[in-house]
């Protein structure tokens, strides 16, 4: 019998004691998430995204490094859709210190599997723009398929970018 694997990542909903690392590692990252995603970098920004999470049909979970606890990235399941639909947009965005090493590919496993596993969800859909190469190998190792392209499909730093639409369903996920 193979020895189990350890785990080298953990992923938790966001709670607002997250706040202080998420900003720093934010602030520490913003170079590396360019153009890609324009995150908050101050604690008035986290209390806002913090508190859109009561609001808004949306998970948010963030990855550590357990050996660390370092911030690894943060996934974001939004547009929660239950009953005959049971789909969700998924968003995510990794860390600088961490990057290169597989833990957001262990993350976005991890966070499938709560999405599925937990929130019951049928279907996931990840929206992303063509150039951003790191991201779309990303959902491919871990399942997604590419489904389609929408022109001018998301405002992001003041413009509409095109975007590749990918998805992943529930028997196709990562166990």
């Amino acid at each position: 019998m193979a020895p189990a694997s350890i785990a080298r990542v953990i992923i938790a909903p966001a709670r607002r004691a997250d706040g202080p690392d998420l900003v720093r590692a934010n602030a520490e990252s913003r170079d590396y998430h360019a153009p890609w995603v324009q995150t908050f970098t101050d604690i008035s920004g986290f209390d806002d995204w913090f508190d859109g999470l009561i609001v808004d049909p949306r998970v948010s979970l963030i990855a550590r490094e357990a050996a660390s606890g370092g911030i690894v990235g943060v996934i974001n399941f939004s547009q929660i859709f239950l009953r005959g639909f049971r789909n969700a947009y998924v968003g995510f965005y990794g860390m600088a210190a961490f990057a290169r090493r597989s833990l957001m590919t262990e993350a976005l496993r991890l966070a499938l599997r709560h999405a599925f596993d937990e929130i019951g969800l049928h279907r996931v859909e990840a929206n992303i723009q063509p150039a951003n190469a790191a991201s779309i190998a990303l959902v491919r190792r871990v399942g997604f398929q590419r489904e389609g392209f929408s022109p001018r499909y998301l405002r992001i730093a003041g413009e509409w970018r095109d975007h590749e639409r990918w998805a992943i369903l529930s028997d196709a996920a990562p166990r």
